[in-house]
């Protein structure tokens, strides 16, 4: 069998297609880079040198850029051999490989992480992302700042998710004014200058109420740093920002201003209030013993 000239044709019919039905052209591009990644898996075996015989993807390459003219690189068709291997190995990815673009797999198909691969085209269709933005999600390392356990529940995509498997460890908050000390103050100014950005940080489904909520608690008034709402989760958040080592008396805080939203302000149709201390340096003892599941916490990091 003739490997090179069933990919040239293969390439040269997905061209054609795309001029005549420009509305699936993703689809057709996919389905082509699918085949022509076979097609090279096919020839590398029969050619006795194996999947690392890449010294023949370079011929095809040279050839096809003289013959068909630019896009046809040995980067291109390497791709196309990884983005083969990678569907053709996963049953789950067959039915979902064409609700992402060609250019989304590019982003993904150096990783030796399959499970890592996954969580990415997950969150890029569940989130509808652009390639711009499933690109700073993997520069940010999202997957990496996510707990072992909760890994595994988004790539199944099975077990049903809580508020707290989306929480990043550590949160990253832009520190665009430069401040070479924080103090709890300064770092509430900075998520507030990028709500945004910190929401998504947090998770997904996050909205903004106020920040310096004032609750009365006796005869004395108290300021909760933050209060969110979670409306896929339909709870309220309570975040409480340390610029300190997570302190016992700082779950205690929390859990009385979640106590206090609880009782004067959550509707009986709305789930019971969560709580997010986020500090500079987390302490897995406190939390270890902390017996209320509302509670979570998490560190943060600041960029510039």
């Amino acid at each position: 069998m003739n490997y090179y000239n069933e990919i040239k044709q293969e390439l040269i019919n997905n061209t054609v297609y795309k001029k005549v039905k420009d509305y699936s052209k993703n689809r057709s591009d996919l389905s082509t880079y699918y085949n022509v990644g076979k097609l090279i898996v096919m020839a590398q075996e029969s050619s006795g040198r194996g999947l690392y015989g890449n010294k023949l993807i370079k011929e095809y390459s040279k050839r096809l850029s003289i013959e068909l003219g630019r896009g046809y690189s040995w980067r291109n068709l390497y791709n196309m051999k990884l983005y083969y291997l990678l569907i053709s190995q996963n049953e789950i990815l067959q039915t979902m490989s064409a609700k992402l673009t060609w250019s989304h797999y590019c982003e993904l198909l150096s990783f030796d992480d399959l499970n890592k691969t996954i969580y990415y085209i997950n969150i890029s269709i569940n989130q509808n992302l652009s390639v711009r933005e499933l690109r700073c999600k993997i520069k940010d390392n999202e997957y990496e700042r996510l707990d072992d356990d909760t890994k595994i529940k988004l790539i199944n995509n099975s077990e049903e998710k809580k508020v707290q498997d989306f929480i990043k460890h550590p949160i990253l908050i832009k520190n665009s004014s430069n401040y070479s000390e924080i103090s709890e103050k300064i770092l509430k100014k900075l998520i507030l200058e990028d709500i945004d950005n910190f929401l998504t940080e947090l998770g997904k489904g996050f909205s903004y109420i106020k920040n310096e909520y004032k609750i009365k608690l006796g005869d004395r008034y108290n300021y909760i740093d933050l209060l969110l709402y979670n409306i896929h989760y339909n709870c309220y958040v309570v975040v409480e920002l340390k610029v300190v080592e997570l302190k016992a008396e700082h779950i205690g805080q929390i859990q009385k201003y979640m106590n206090y939203i609880d009782k004067n302000i959550k509707h009986f149709n709305q789930e019971k209030t969560i709580g997010i201390v986020i500090c500079k340096k987390d302490n897995k003892f406190i939390m270890e013993y902390c017996s209320d599941e509302r509670v979570f916490s998490t560190t943060y990091s600041l960029y510039f």
